[in-house]
């Protein structure tokens, strides 16, 4: 039987002792180094300093604050107690964070002062511990003082360990809960196709709040004994100074990042001579890759990116190979002990050879299913394939491709975005009669969120408010970078909106412009 992944990270942060895990990189300055028996001895204060609290097994504890080192040590004290890490985007506003506090019914929330503040706002009863993330870890109150042994807390593979929101096709994010099992199993896979180990140092510049740069990046890295160069976020500057380290402790081998990263880059890099020869892997995900994208990256940095897919629901499933060919456009072939099919979502039956159909999925690291929505859990799986919502094909070489996203969800960025909870939002206003909102093609992000309005008649409004009064309500990357006014949106004679129709009026438009 399969240990519990907390089990396991704590025998490897115990194993690598002295080795440094973690430097921190606060607008572009390392504070000092963590190594990996001070990363285990601040996750234990923290750990008995929850448990003091009234935190028990079980208990759903939110973190919600910007990227520093005190947010993965808070993480992993969370589940070293057998509670589960629900992380957040700091980024989220007050309407968002309402639907994340009930839906989740969390016990504590971990924040800083900017969003203590805000979550008071919203239910001046839940319990909070509020942090300074300015602080160096010497100094954070959370770590520098209790007990130095383990929590002693027994963590089973079965028990829940993280909640990772993801947008829905309802406009009501799903809580995708993982377990112990199923994080050990996701890291243990990339570890072994992509070759992570000791030796590697990792350059993390994603956030911590989605599966990318918590459970691919951080958790593979600290399994693994990596040490990992974290940055406060992505600054293309910083990034670039931080890959151009060559020799020591701090030189980088491995470079995790979304597309929106690499573009800008390589819109930075132009006309300047970096040498990139001591990094062995590159790595895209999240979004697609353009041709392009991929021919620019094996230029400038030397080596061609491989690129992957995963899910917050299931992990890592697909990866172009480490050693062998790397086919721009694909995501690769599935990762060891993930099952793949692709099938008629009508008939439940594989489609032949070469055909396109919903790609369903079995393996260790799939989540059993959805907080608190057995509904759509159980419409989620068909005798115990999980079923993506993705379209795509395999090639004869046994390469799979996504052809098309049956959920139309938005991927912005790396960013998953629901269009219906953008249209909630639009839809509310007095002038407003409806609005259906679409992804169109954008060269730097992947794709852009634009909106087709029908104003209510004899009412007056314009792009600029529509847009302000999606920034009061949603995060920035959400609201529409287009609005297109029109007399009726297109629909089938069932009423049902064409949204392929929509995304032409915006494509037609760019063609035109």
């Amino acid at each position: 039987m399969e240990t519990a992944f907390i089990a396991a990270l704590t025998n490897s942060l115990q194993t690598h002792g002295d080795k440094t895990a973690l430097t921190f990189l606060r607008s572009g300055i390392p504070e000092a180094g963590i190594t990996f028996a001070q990363l285990n001895l601040y996750t234990n204060r923290f750990a008995h300093g929850l448990v003091k609290m009234g935190v028990s097994r079980g208990d759903r504890v939110i973190l919600i604050m910007d990227k520093s080192p005190i947010l993965p040590v808070a993480h992993l004290a969370v589940m070293k107690i057998g509670a589960i890490s629900v992380p957040l985007n700091p980024g989220f506003k007050k309407p968002e964070m309402d639907y994340f506090l009930s839906d989740s019914g969390a016990a504590l929330v971990i924040s800083d002062a900017e969003r203590a503040r805000l979550i008071h706002e919203l239910n001046p009863d839940v319990k909070s511990l509020v942090i300074d993330t300015h602080l160096p870890m010497a100094r954070q109150p959370a770590v520098t003082g209790g007990r130095d042994d383990e929590p002693g807390i027994a963590v089973s593979e079965e028990d829940p360990a993280l909640i990772i929101y993801t947008s829905g096709t309802t406009g009501k994010p799903k809580g995708a809960v993982l377990n112990h099992a199923n994080l050990l199993n996701d890291a243990r896979n990339i570890n072994r196709v992509w070759e992570i180990s000791a030796a590697d140092t990792i350059c993390h510049a994603l956030p911590l709040f989605h599966v990318h740069g918590l459970c691919f990046a951080f958790h593979t890295a600290m399994l693994a004994g990596s040490h990992v160069v974290m940055l406060g976020g992505f600054e293309s500057q910083v990034v670039i100074n931080a890959l151009s380290v060559s020799a020591g402790e701090g030189a980088c081998t491995v470079f995790m990042a979304v597309p929106a990263m690499y573009i800008r880059l390589l819109q930075d890099l132009v006309g300047r001579d970096c040498k990139f020869d001591h990094i062995r892997l590159w790595t895209s995900g999240s979004a697609p890759l353009l041709e392009s994208t991929f021919e620019s990256i094996e230029r400038v940095f030397g080596r061609p990116p491989v690129e992957r897919e995963g899910m917050s629901e299931s992990g890592m499933n697909f990866t172009n190979p480490l050693k062998g060919e790397k086919k721009p456009g694909s995501i690769g072939i599935p990762l060891p002990n993930v099952e793949v099919r692709i099938v008629d979502s009508e008939t439940r039956k594989d489609v032949a050879a070469g055909g396109i159909g919903e790609i369903w999925l079995k393996g260790g690291s799939i989540t059993k299913g959805y907080w608190q929505q057995p509904e759509v859990t159980a419409d989620s799986f068909h005798e115990g394939w999980f079923k993506t919502g993705d379209l795509g094909r395999v090639d004869p070489q046994g390469y799979y491709y996504l052809t098309d996203r049956m959920k139309n969800i938005i991927i912005s960025g790396g960013e998953n975005i629901s269009p219906k909870e953008i249209e909630a939002v639009i839809n509310r206003m007095d002038a407003v009669d409806i609005a259906v909102v679409v992804g169109i093609p954008d060269e730097r992000w992947g794709e852009k969120v634009v909106a087709a309005v029908v104003p209510r008649p004899g009412a007056e409004v314009n792009s600029n408010e529509i847009i302000s009064v999606c920034r009061q309500q949603l995060h920035d990357w959400k609201c529409p970078k287009e609005i297109f006014f029109i007399k009726s949106i297109p629909r089938n004679v069932m009423g049902k909106v064409l949204v392929d129709k929509v995304r032409e009026i915006f494509v037609g438009t760019e063609l035109k412009s």
